[in-house]
């Protein structure tokens, strides 16, 4: 009875464990004398190169926003251009400083060519969202260099210093989560408004959205919220992995600073990209935005190669209250297991 509570405790909680190198408890002494010597030469170079990379961008933005209202409206025209072009090139710069010195993209070609049921067919409608599973934060600066989308934030992230301009130039749509009034609509409500116009002007930046709403250690997909699937317009699907020798860029279940400590002080961290066709959905799934969600889902899934988990942010919560009361895991889930289970 025992065994079957942990093997039904280890797969509930399975696309939040980590398995690299610093997740087995006791560090080997390799290790240790590689950030040893990482923390004196590459940490403070990187940290001042992202630094100075971080102010140049704010300035353009500061410059490129000179007498426009950002609380109105989205910025068009050469602003527009200047801050695309600018930002994508030094969001790559900046991964390349934090060691993904070349990112692997593949174009998938899908055999199945689906009608009704499914939809990938030749049409020249623009895609409105991108959707992708969501690994770690780099996935944000990965996709900030290659399309410069615009991302869904809370309101309070537009009045942070420097990342607020910033988030505005990116197009950001800001939600109040507690607040619904007749002015301001529901976050659903917001995101769909967005999507159609991105779908329907080009000169709109397109919305990305992860539909699982958390992090997982990249071998897993969890549930999609159906948020970007409501207004029925085309999505482009792409997926994000992170294959790594040492440690995991992954940010599932360790905090902030131990992982951009531990980042910085890998030598080389790796990326790839699949990059799938523009999915048009049927009129079904226009009709069932959750029919929708689980198609692309499963789509993801299997150009990815990644396990669907029905575990969601609720059991990612209730993993790392276990990880902050390390008696209560060792009592119902053995360290031994989440440490060092087999691939």
């Amino acid at each position: 009875m025992e065994d079957q509570t942990i093997t039904e405790l280890e797969r509930t909680y399975a696309p939040f464990i980590r398995r690299d190198v610093y997740s087995g408890g006791k560090i080997p002494f390799s290790e240790i004398a590689l950030l040893a010597i990482a923390l004196f030469t590459i940490v403070p170079i990187r940290l001042i190169i992202g630094m100075w990379l971080i102010s140049v961008y704010y300035i353009v933005c500061r410059l490129c926003t000179w007498f426009w209202d950002l609380d109105r409206c989205f910025l068009v025209g050469w602003r527009r251009e200047v801050v695309v072009r600018v930002g994508r090139f030094l969001c790559r710069v900046f991964m390349f400083v934090l060691g993904f010195y070349w990112i692997n993209e593949y174009y998938a070609i899908l055999h199945e060519i689906k009608d009704e049921k499914g939809g990938f067919h030749e049409e020249l409608e623009r895609p409105g969202v991108i959707v992708s599973n969501h690994v770690s934060y780099f996935d944000i600066l990965y996709h900030m260099s290659d399309s410069f989308p615009s991302f869904v934030a809370k309101v309070s992230v537009s009045k942070l210093p420097a990342v607020g301009l910033i988030s505005k130039c990116l197009g950001c749509i800001f939600v109040q989560r507690e607040t619904r009034t007749s002015e301001l609509l529901g976050v659903s409500g917001l995101v769909t408004e967005r999507i159609e116009e991105a779908r329907l002007n080009r000169h709109c930046p397109i919305v990305m959205i992860f539909p699982e709403g958390t992090t997982t250690n990249g071998d897993y997909l969890l549930p999609f919220k159906t948020g970007a699937f409501l207004g029925g317009a085309p999505v482009l699907p792409i997926i994000i992995k992170y294959p790594y020798q040492r440690f995991s860029p992954a940010w599932e279940s360790i905090s902030g600073v131990p992982h951009a400590f531990l980042v910085l002080c890998q030598w080389i961290n790796y990326m790839d990209v699949i990059k799938l066709p523009v999915y048009y959905p049927s009129e079904n799934e226009k009709r069932n935005p959750q029919i929708y969600a689980n198609n692309v889902r499963k789509l993801i899934a299997h150009e990815g190669k990644l396990i669907l988990s029905d575990s969601g942010l609720a059991e990612k919560r209730d993993y790392l209250a276990m990880l902050r009361s390390p008696w209560e895991a060792d009592c119902i889930f053995p360290s031994t297991l989440i440490d060092n289970k087999e691939e």
